[in-house]
């Protein structure tokens, strides 16, 4: 049997993740394309599909399975090339409904109620105005962006001719090559009008914010964790993300009912996903927020450090055809999170905490993984991939065995990391 797994956007920290799986020694995982290719720079969908496969093609062997654990174009590449090698993968337009912001809210509300009122912004028109039926506060962001990129909250319309300014100037990055990827595919006539390069309104959701991770197998929906996103005090940038979540039983319930429903309106199967929810701790209301045609990597060391085995082996199994069975729960730690230390003033680094002070923090205080994210000289606002209001510094992955204790541990690395800035 073929053992060789190509990883399109495989990156050294997961590549490390995938090879501690339990069964990793059986299998060798190929990198298929860089990160930098798939998200620095312009986007050239078509270059990097012919890239992928001339390098699949020029490979001495048999391919086992091609999957991802990235956001678009990745996301998207995996079907396509799945579909030319004849492996195991989602569809296409399944991937593209859960891509394209708006594509999703449609089929969302075919099934479900729990979703705020959207609609789309005409960036064509000279002075775009709000879409009816959606009223302050809102956001607006691209249908298709990589993370938070152009995300933007608007209180009243000179927020939101701010908002609209920034975003059809940057839309096109992003939102020219994924209309290229939908045109592979037969589009409803409300998407076709949008494109890819449109704008989407949708009314403020309050509440906590939280996410299920889970996967269709053979048409079968199974969510296997929920976690907590926690942001800064006051501010729509995340502080962690936590695994397993600390709300009551009936939120998490009601988030893994509505995921069921929606995944199955989408026609999605064989495939990892991740749906991101707001909800109210005191009713146990939840409104969807989005859904992500893939499980997210930044949860791996998460469920790696409670439950024993990283959300990336689900992944490699689907890919493989296999049906991913139970999860195991024999980790070492009761919650783990992954935490955002970030600095919300540009400037330029003058100073980041040397890999020896790094190692150090992580010797002394056990269950810590820490990554540093810019380098001395670079000036924050030009870091790739960043939210519209904040610049992270440093990714700590933090394990214990209570909240507090996790929280005391995180304060402690923070404490010790020393960065410097140049304000100018």
């Amino acid at each position: 049997m073929s053992n060789n797994i190509f990883v399109v956007g495989l990156d050294e920290e997961n590549q490390r993740v995938l090879q501690r799986l339990p069964w990793a020694g059986t299998y060798e995982f190929h990198g298929l394309l860089t990160p930098e290719e798939l998200q620095h720079g312009e986007i050239d969908f078509e270059a990097l599909l012919k890239t992928a496969q001339h390098q699949l093609d020029a490979f001495d062997g048999d391919v086992a399975a091609i999957v991802t654990y990235w956001d678009f174009p990745a996301a998207t590449l995996v079907p396509i090339l799945c579909a030319r090698y004849g492996l195991p993968s989602l569809s296409l337009e399944a991937v593209l409904k859960c891509e394209h912001k708006y594509w999703s809210r449609l089929e969302q509300r075919k099934v479900i109620d729990e979703l705020p009122n959207f609609g789309v912004v005409d960036l064509d028109d000279e002075h775009p105005a709000p879409p009816r039926g959606v009223g302050f506060p809102m956001w607006l962001k691209p249908v298709k962006s990589f993370s938070s990129e152009l995300a933007f909250k608007a209180d009243d319309e000179t927020e939101f001719a701010d908002a609209v300014a920034e975003i059809r100037a940057g839309v096109g990055r992003v939102g020219e090559p994924f209309g290229y990827v939908l045109d592979q595919v037969q589009l409803p006539p409300e998407i076709a009008q949008v494109g890819g390069a449109a704008c989407l309104a949708e009314e403020a959701l309050h509440g906590v914010q939280a996410a299920v991770e889970g996967y269709v197998y053979h048409g079968e929906v199974v969510v296997y964790g929920a976690l907590d996103s926690i942001n800064y005090p006051d501010s729509s940038s995340f502080l962690r993300h936590q695994y397993p979540s600390q709300l009551a039983e009936e939120p998490v319930r009601r988030m893994r009912e509505v995921a069921e429903r929606v995944m199955r309106q989408i026609g999605y199967d064989n495939g990892t996903f991740s749906i991101e929810f707001f909800c109210d701790p005191e009713s146990g209301q939840v409104a969807l927020l989005e859904i992500n045609p893939r499980h997210s990597q930044s949860h791996a060391e998460l469920f790696e450090f409670v439950d024993g085995v990283a959300n990336h082996e689900i992944m490699v199994r689907l890919g493989l055809g296999q049906d991913p069975g139970r999860r195991p729960s024999k980790g070492k730690y009761q919650i783990a999170g992954k935490w955002y230390l970030r600095r919300f003033e540009d400037g330029v680094v003058t100073r980041v905490p040397t890999r020896e002070e790094v190692a150090a923090i992580e010797d002394r205080i056990d269950g810590t993984q820490i990554e540093i994210v810019p380098t001395a000289g670079q000036r924050l606002s030009e870091l790739p991939e960043q939210d519209s209001y904040s610049f992270e510094l440093a990714q700590l992955f933090v394990a214990a065995h209570t909240e507090h204790e996790m929280t005391q541990k995180y304060d402690a690395c923070v404490d010790a990391l020393r960065f410097e800035f140049d304000e100018g």
